[in-house]
């Protein structure tokens, strides 16, 4: 591993925005960090663990979540990678000649060349996730050991997997809105936002149902497009954006219906999380703007050959390690329990004084778990040769495979592992999901996927 990293620094070419990566590294660690701090679990007085948020114990605390809720960053960071991505593959179909292979067809091959390129490092992953805690839950039912953190876990380890759904929105439809932004620059990215703004209107407004459920798209979507402007260097004056989007948050969180926190909270009647709502497009708004704005140091700082080493390690295992850090911290409490050790009343002095302890252990315990699954984060060669279906036919069943993938691992993160073979079932959006449902649609859409964009080894 070490090694690798080293020659992948050794070899990274003058022109790379090495800035993208630690942003990529730095919001998901920012995203484990803040799970493992926001964490309450606590045993009730029958005995039974219960997993709480400290935010819902400490309201006080819930501003801190303009600083950890760092999601914004990530889809920002996406869609500069993703614009880079598609232009390249769309640069070498045309050195490869319009009318050759392709011609008619070759947007067909070309999204789903894309499609396999960009979900690599996220769908094998994420499916090897899925299928060892699904069969670890399988297992554990027919034995009959359910109960306390045990339940709780089982629910719990799914829930990250809502950002997964979300990425793969932005992936299906960054050629589309990369057509639309190259077409309109700045007007695009307005577009979204006046629309993320009308759902709030109809929503909060007028109480239109279901409408809410529109910015799920529209709110990440239009993060997602900056990134797209940052690849045309169009970021130009970052403070700017992060005094409008600071200023719109602040504004909109005191006077309008909108929670201070920017993660759900237990028993919210309005979140700005699920659905997302204006003011947490705003808050990302100052996020992008307020990252953006330190560049210029950031880049000098990663010009020291150690810290652009530890920058490109950890972007080869950043994805496995978000996935598995919620086990981590959870095997770290049941340990504890399994012991006998008494666990600290939420938001008390001793309670944070172990924080640091917990989190140094449960940073181990996710590191012998990236070692054990980081091979499957490494991508394989992708070349744009003809798909493993017809040309004609790779657009539809790419479009169809990544669609599944995202109705899978959303419905997953509602229903979590708990409840196989009784049929537990969660709401998403308007329809009940259950969890073999979710993973079979997950497991065929990931295939999908595979067979619509590989190449041909000849055509290497």
């Amino acid at each position: 591993m070490a090694s690798s990293a080293h020659a992948l620094a050794a070899a990274t070419p003058a022109s790379r925005d090495k800035y993208v990566d630690l942003l990529r590294v730095a919001s998901l660690g920012t995203v484990v960090l803040g799970h493992w701090l926001m964490a309450a679990v606590s045993v009730r007085g029958d005995g039974r663990a219960e997993v709480g948020n400290l935010l819902a114990v400490e309201p006080r605390l819930q501003l801190l979540t303009w600083a950890l809720q760092v999601m914004p960053v990530f889809f920002f960071v996406g869609g500069f990678s993703h614009a880079l991505s598609y232009r390249s593959l769309r640069r070498k179909a045309g050195e490869r000649g319009e009318n050759g292979e392709h011609g008619e067809n070759g947007g067909g091959a070309l999204y789903s060349v894309f499609l396999r390129a960009r979900l690599q490092r996220l769908l094998r992953p994420t499916v090897v996730f899925i299928g060892v805690w699904g069969a670890l839950a399988l297992a554990l039912q027919l034995a009959g050991r359910e109960g306390g953190l045990l339940d709780v876990s089982l629910r719990l380890v799914a829930q990250p997997l809502w950002f997964i759904g979300i990425y793969l929105a932005m992936v299906a439809f960054t050629p589309p809105l990369l057509r639309l932004h190259e077409r309109y620059g700045w007007g695009a990215f307005g577009g979204l936002v006046a629309a993320a703004g009308l759902v709030d209107v109809l929503r909060f407004g007028f109480g239109v149902p279901y409408v809410a459920f529109l910015n799920f798209a529209f709110v990440w979507l239009a993060v997602h497009q900056l990134g797209f402007l940052r690849a045309d260097g169009k970021l130009r004056r970052p403070y700017l954006l992060a005094g409008a989007g600071l200023t719109g948050a602040v504004l909109l969180v005191t006077y309008g219906p909108y929670p201070l926190s920017m993660v759900g909270m237990p028993g919210e009647k309005i979140s700005n999380m699920a659905p997302p709502t204006f003011a947490l497009l705003c808050h990302g708004l100052w996020l992008v703007g307020g990252v953006e704005s330190l560049r210029g140091p950031a880049q000098r700082w990663l010009r020291r050959p150690r810290v652009w080493r530890a920058v490109v390690a950890a972007n080869g295992v950043s994805m496995t390690a978000f996935l598995w850090h919620l086990t981590a911290m959870l095997g770290v409490y049941g340990a504890l329990l399994a012991l006998g050790v008494r666990l600290p009343e939420p938001a008390t002095g001793v309670r944070w004084a172990q924080v640091p302890v917990r989190v140094v252990v449960a940073g181990g315990v996710t590191a012998l778990l990236v070692t054990v699954f980081r091979r499957f984060e490494q991508p394989s060669a992708v070349v744009l040769g003809e798909s493993g279906v017809s040309p004609a036919g790779a657009r539809p069943a790419a479009a169809l495979g990544v669609t599944l993938c995202l109705f899978g691992v959303l419905g997953l993160s509602m229903v979590g592992f708990g409840g196989l073979l009784e049929g537990h079932t969660a709401v998403l959006i308007a329809v009940r999901v259950t969890a073999p449902v979710a993973v079979a649609m997950t497991l065929v859409g990931w295939l999908l996927v595979e067979r619509a964009g590989r190449g041909r080894p000849e055509a290497a």
